[in-house]
């Protein structure tokens, strides 16, 4: 694999995923210069404190200047305002990418803001903990992770080969996918599960009489991995509900259906229809083991993951 390198990344947010952005660049000599900049004070202060990169601004026009690679890592639903920010300051030639979760709504909002003399190719690390802000970030993080690459039509190959690279030395196992495609597979994998975490602990929440004592006191079985999605950022969650509205729709519509099934079978004690489900979840556990995108551990692999490294 062919290292890659950009004279100058700029960093637009520094979360969770900005901020491992920031860490993987400074370790694998990615880039000459890392410039930051966040629409947060404090946040940037904090990135600065922990040396995250070069030059810190809060101006995001001002950040792009001059960037050969710029990677937006805000909520999706900020995505179009971050692309107005910056369209007069990028330089020809220069690669735009994001992170975000849904991709038909971020090129929606994008595209018409870009000049037609960058490379704007969408991205989505599938990578993340239930942690956010700059502390959150570490080096590894995508390390043997997918990073899908939506790049529309047109596209300049040599950009995308350079975008391709990019990811892969920071550890990334890289796909490609039709933006829509991308948002059907990502409402089931992704956003449905997170949406049934969150309900699932928002429903324990309004039992009162058990929320802080039996719920809490129990929590070791099933109910604590929920609690791991539903901890997820509400910022970022509520954009992709907003913005990948019909697919999860659609997912949620076949959830209801299979729960109905579900119910009936529990109902009439159909102990076949249940050990033949059951049978079959677990097989899906095992091929994700198998695939490398977990570790079989009875923590669910967690208990290394629950801090991140300094």
């Amino acid at each position: 694999m062919s290292k890659v390198h950009f004279d100058t990344i700029a960093l637009i947010g520094i979360g969770l995923i900005g901020s491992s952005l920031a860490r993987v660049i400074k370790r694998e000599g990615l880039a000459d210069k890392i410039v930051i900049s966040t629409r947060s004070e404090s946040t940037l202060a904090r990135a600065r404190e922990l040396g995250l990169g070069d030059s810190y601004t809060l101006d995001t026009a001002e950040a792009a200047k001059g960037a050969d690679l710029v990677i937006v890592s805000v909520p999706v639903g900020s995505s179009g305002e971050v692309a107005r920010q910056i369209a007069g300051s990028l330089k020809p030639g220069a690669i735009v990418t994001d992170v975000g979760s849904t991709k038909s709504s971020v090129i929606a909002q994008m595209q018409p803001e870009l000049p037609a003399n960058v490379h704007f190719i969408p991205g989505h690390p599938l990578a993340g903990t239930e942690y956010s802000g700059p502390d959150a970030g570490f080096a590894d993080l995508f390390i043997n992770r997918w990073c899908i690459l939506t790049p529309l039509q047109g596209t300049d190959p040599d950009a995308i080969v350079r975008l391709t690279r990019f990811w892969e030395v920071c550890g990334s196992r890289l796909d490609t996918m039709d933006p829509v495609h991308h948002d059907r597979v990502l409402a089931i994998v992704s956003h449905l599960p997170h949406l049934i975490a969150y309900n699932i602990v928002g429903t324990a929440s309004d039992l009162e009489e058990v929320t802080n004592s039996e719920v809490i006191k129990y929590s070791a079985s099933g109910f604590r991995d929920f609690t791991r999605l539903a901890a997820s950022d509400p910022t970022m969650w509520r954009d992709v509900c907003l913005h990948n509205k019909d697919a999860i729709l659609e997912m949620l519509s076949r959830f209801s259906e299979d729960l109905a099934s579900l119910q009936r079978s529990v109902r009439w004690g159909d102990g076949d229809a249940l050990f033949d489900l059951f049978t079959r979840t677990r097989a899906v556990r095992r091929g994700i083991i198998d695939a490398g995108q977990e570790v079989d551990a009875p923590d669910f692999g967690r208990q290394k993951a629950a801090v991140p490294p300094k």
